[in-house]
């Protein structure tokens, strides 16, 4: 059965930045009509600066009013900026801020009204953010708030290797440790156990859990959170039937590449999984924003001013979000069917076949 292509909401994130470097490179390669309808939440006005800065005049979008009115074969874009908005190439300024703010905002009420079906996000700056309006780490806790509670989203990053969820998120290091419960560690684990069958159909997911201390404690001698905290939350959650193990030294499970035997692992804080993974990984990396009702990707990288406007920032990274946020949606539906009740399928499939024979 051939898979339905989707609605991809894409935003802007910072005009001063990458962002639009790497969206206009993904969406210049015509395979990406083939499985879905991309629309960009954005300025008109600052495509035409890339186009030109970039010289990729083959690049044509669709400016529409609403989404109501995109096209399903072309690349969409729905103006959401103010009309007097300028590119200044590397700045963070508050109007680039601004403008992020109301291509995420004009996106999340779309997808909340379920006329786009996955979100894909280029990166913003927060430094320049209206606190008032925009107080979150970033867009996974945004996310979280607006369609979930508080701790519920789970940051995952994703490669062709390797998949790390992060356990405290963005918390600050000095919290980490008192952050860290047996609680927390059953939730987010369970959670994790759940988004790998649901969104990645994996039937018996193998998660790896990394110690917080050096060399995971050292029996005792590094730390005591491995044999107060995460020992015993692995040892219900193995009693429950989730394959789970740990804690493992961090260096030495990265080092030796052990992390390919697994289906995930768990990080205890952000540095902890994102140092590594950015390593392994930063130009292909995906950040996936987990357990929510909702489909968002982003790539793994940053604004990076340093080298905007230049055309030399690398676009895979972008490209693949695209690629994982079609496959997740698609996943979701696989799994949502095998997981129905056997008698109501069976019921729902004896109608639709009466209903093709009259």
């Amino acid at each position: 059965m051939e898979k339905e292509r989707i609605k991809i909401g894409i935003t802007q994130g910072d005009i001063n930045g990458i962002g639009y470097e790497v969206i206009i490179k993904t969406l210049s390669d015509n395979q990406v009509l083939d499985f879905c309808t991309p629309v960009i939440y954005g300025s008109s006005k600052a495509v035409a600066f890339y186009r030109k800065t970039l010289d990729i005049q083959t690049f044509n979008v669709t400016t529409v009013n609403s989404i109501s009115e995109i096209h399903p074969r072309k690349i969409n874009l729905i103006n959401c900026a103010d009309d007097e908005l300028k590119v200044e190439l590397g700045q963070s300024t508050e109007a680039s801020a601004k403008a992020a703010l109301a291509s995420l905002e004009a996106a999340v009420k779309d997808l909340s009204a379920g006329s786009i079906d996955a979100l894909l996000t280029a990166p913003i700056n927060r430094d320049k953010m209206d606190k008032e309006q925009f107080d979150f780490p970033g867009h996974t806790e945004y996310l979280e708030a607006v369609f979930g509670q508080k701790g519920e989203a789970l940051m995952l990053l994703l490669n062709q290797v390797m998949k790390v969820a992060i356990l405290t998120g963005h918390t600050p290091i000095e919290k980490v440790p008192t952050s860290i419960t047996e609680a927390l560690i059953i939730d987010k684990i369970k959670v994790l156990n759940k988004v790998l069958l649901q969104d990645f159909c994996i039937r018996k997911p193998r998660i790896a859990v990394l110690g917080l201390n050096p060399h995971a404690g050292a029996n005792g001698m590094l730390g005591k959170e491995e044999n107060e905290i995460i020992i015993p939350a692995l040892k219900k959650l193995s009693e429950e039937g989730i394959l789970c193990v740990g804690p493992l030294a961090a260096d030495n499970f990265f080092g030796s590449g052990h992390f390919s035997r697994f289906d995930a692992v768990l990080a205890m804080y952000h540095d902890q999984g994102m140092i590594p993974f950015k390593s392994i990984s930063m130009h292909m990396g995906v950040n996936y924003t987990a357990n929510l009702p909702i489909i968002r990707t982003a790539p793994i990288h940053s604004v990076e001013y340093e080298i905007a406007g230049q055309n030399i920032a690398s676009e895979e990274s972008f490209r693949q979000a695209l690629y994982m946020a079609y496959d997740i949606f698609h996943n979701r539906k696989q799994y949502e069917e095998i997981s129905r009740n056997p008698l109501q399928k069976k019921e729902e499939d004896k109608k639709q076949r009466f209903s093709s024979i009259n």
